[in-house]
């Protein structure tokens, strides 16, 4: 039977702001426990406002584990004023840019998280350069041109453990969906050619792939 949160936390999930929908949720969730078994701690990129670290937060309180979040808060591409997926109340007025880091925060509160999670504030090619421990799970979910989604790749798929998970949001292999999941799905295809990784589970646009061995493929 798959691992499913406790209705608490599905609530918080389902309450917190954000985009995943909740079949990729329970889907993330059940990934998280799995590679919480290693011992390692649980990553993801792309914070924005917490929906999905309180799955994450969750199994890895569950694991004895520590779940890591690497955001700027800033608000990727498509979150930008004048685009859909802009949210006002997330722009500091004093500077007149987006800050998540706020409602995140309130969002762990609200939880009883805040223990289980390690907030890492700044561009993920920066933080992943200075990261030399292994993962057990990665979860991609941040920019979604092929420059950030190739760098995260770049960054945090090689931390990844053998027989650990590497979790890829906003999947679309269709072209009319280049903007929102187009870099994301190069990412994934990546991935797979790379024979470091097999599938182990599609949920609508989640891709779970688990690190068979060491990836030996040259960086772009």
């Amino acid at each position: 039977m798959p691992a499913a949160p406790k209705p608490e936390i599905l609530a918080a999930f389902e309450a917190a702001k954000g985009f995943m929908p909740l079949g990729e949720g329970l889907a993330l969730y059940e990934a998280a426990v799995t590679a919480g078994r290693l011992g390692l701690p649980l990553l993801e990129v792309g914070t924005y406002c917490g929906r999905s670290t309180i799955l994450l937060a969750d199994a890895a309180r569950a694991a004895g584990v520590t779940a890591l979040t690497v955001d700027h808060h800033r608000g990727s591409e498509e979150q930008q004023p004048g685009w859909d997926y802009h949210d006002p109340e997330t722009v500091d007025p004093e500077v007149g840019l987006m800050d998540t880091l706020p409602t995140f925060r309130r969002t762990l509160r609200k939880t009883g998280l805040e223990d289980h999670v390690i907030a890492l504030v700044g561009r993920s090619p920066q933080v992943a350069t200075v990261w030399n421990a292994p993962l057990g799970l990665v979860f991609i979910d941040g920019g979604h041109t092929d420059e950030h989604a190739n760098a995260d790749y770049e960054g945090w798929a090689p931390h990844v453990a053998e027989g650990g998970l590497f979790v890829i949001h906003d999947v679309f292999p269709e072209p009319e969906d280049e903007f929102t999941g187009q870099a994301p799905y190069r990412v994934y295809l990546r991935a797979l050619a790379s024979g470091a990784f097999k599938e182990v589970s599609a949920t609508e646009s989640l891709r779970v792939l688990e690190r068979t061995r060491a990836m030996d493929e040259p960086r772009r």
